[in-house]
């Protein structure tokens, strides 16, 4: 069993940063492909990014060039550092190993 906890969300201005923190315990994490989502009130759930076994990188095009993603496997650990944030980017994030574990979700809110 996998728990994945998030943690480093919160109220921040436009154009400020927030870092998220994805928290795995419980099976083996390296092999695994971990991505971030969010969901917006009314909107359905979107992949934000997402990192591979071999640290390959993906993003939605909305989040380009303003948020990266990373991964620490000693520390079973994933982040998404996020830059130049913007109001269209509140959302409950979440982060999932391979969209078959959850973690509760961390709410991001961007003030205009």
């Amino acid at each position: 069993q996998v728990q994945l906890v998030e943690s480093g969300g919160g109220l921040v201005q436009a154009g400020g940063s927030l870092r998220l923190s994805c928290a795995a315990s419980g099976s083996t994490f390296s092999p695994y492909a971990v991505a971030w989502y969010r969901q917006a009130p009314g909107k359905q759930r979107e992949l934000v990014a997402t990192i591979t076994s071999a640290f390959i990188t993906n993003y939605a095009d909305s989040v380009k060039g303003r948020f990266t993603i990373s991964r620490a496997n000693a520390k079973k650990a994933v982040y998404l550092q996020m830059n130049s944030l913007k109001p269209e980017d509140t959302a409950v994030y979440y982060c999932s190993m391979a969209e078959k574990y959850w973690g509760q979700g961390t709410q991001v809110t961007v003030s205009s």
